[in-house]
């Protein structure tokens, strides 16, 4: 990816309100996941400049709050990062989190490929981001036990998956006695801004972590 495309910053509150659709904001679901595990969806509008905000928000506001990765069936990494990227840009559809060492892209806009080896229209429809949300996890109680924010592309394969701060979980992963509530805030600040979700006091209301 070209070092001379555009630089972004995380967009103000005025803007991302700019961007967002009025009628963006889809009903919650809940799903059974083929684990068992239960889940609370809450969808993102998949388009470039919302999806090119809230991951620049994401890794330039809340970067030593998070582990990301990819999160599969027989697959999770969950990484953590030192400092924040040195850069955030777009060429081709493609958004690219540069951290100096390593870095990485995902496809969320619109992408043709090169003159040399063109995207066919089904290849761009497979890469770009097609499904994003903000997810919870329930435990057998109907209480949350973790939170994050997810990406699937045209074939509903997994992009990338954030792991939002935990209120019983430490930086690194050690479980706590006692709730941190305010390990909440960079939910409900994304959530209220880019899915237009108010806080809900069933956020506070899991009593304990526990994995699996």
């Amino acid at each position: 990816m070209s070092s001379n495309s555009p630089v972004f910053r995380a967009p103000s509150a005025s803007d991302i309100a700019a961007l967002r659709k009025e009628d963006a904001s889809a009903s919650p679901t809940t799903t059974t996941e083929i684990d068992g595990t239960v889940v609370e969806r809450f969808p993102v509008e998949p388009s470039e400049p919302i999806l090119l905000g809230l991951i620049t928000d994401i890794f330039q506001r809340y970067w030593d709050r998070i582990h990301f990765g990819a999160c599969v069936q027989g697959g999770v990494w969950e990484i953590t990062v030192d400092e924040a990227p040195k850069s955030i840009r777009m060429l081709d559809g493609y958004i690219t989190v540069d951290f100096g060492r390593w870095h990485f892209h995902l496809c969320i806009g619109e992408h043709k490929g090169s003159k040399g080896k063109p995207a066919s229209p089904e290849l761009a429809r497979i890469r770009r981001t097609s499904r994003a949300e903000f997810y919870r996890q329930l435990q057998q109680d109907g209480t949350p036990n973790s939170w994050g924010f997810r990406m699937f592309n045209g074939d509903d394969d997994a992009q990338m998956t954030v792991f939002f701060p935990n209120p019983y979980l430490s930086r690194d992963q050690k479980i706590r006695r006692e709730a941190d509530w305010n390990a909440l805030e960079m939910w409900d600040d994304l959530r209220l801004r880019y899915a237009g979700m108010e806080p809900d006091p069933k956020d506070r209301s899991s009593s304990g972590f526990r994995h699996g």
